[in-house]
């Protein structure tokens, strides 16, 4: 992968994982909800520290199992968003902003695994 794309996808999983933190605050603080913000804390900050542990990977299949598991935690992420969603735990406007980045995210990691895996 090259660099240009590894910063895209390391800033982008940085700063999802920032907002998943305060949202996490918000969600304890204000909303009292304990249980579903720990699951988001859990997945939405995991997203980034595979992106980390891929991009540091000592092989090619190293990486796809890192980055794989990046775009797992980000599919759980977004459960766990539209979860507190539906329960009314998080307002609309708030989701869509970050449910949206998450959206993103997935997106990018795919696109650099479809790329790799189809570059043998």
């Amino acid at each position: 992968m090259g660099e240009e794309k590894q910063n895209v996808v390391l800033d982008r999983s940085y700063a999802f994982a920032l907002r998943v933190v305060k949202l996490y605050k918000f969600l304890t603080g204000e909303q009292k909800e304990f249980v579903l913000a720990k699951q988001l804390l859990r997945s939405g900050t995991s997203i980034g520290a595979n992106v980390e542990e891929a991009i540091a990977a000592s092989s090619k299949a190293d990486f796809v199992h890192k980055l794989n598991i990046a775009a797992k935690e980000a599919r759980e992420t977004s459960y766990w968003l539209r979860l507190l969603k539906d329960s009314q735990y998080v307002p609309e406007k708030a989701f869509d902003s970050i449910h949206e980045d998450c959206m993103q995210l997935r997106k990018v990691i795919s696109k650099i695994l479809i790329t790799m895996k189809s570059n043998p």
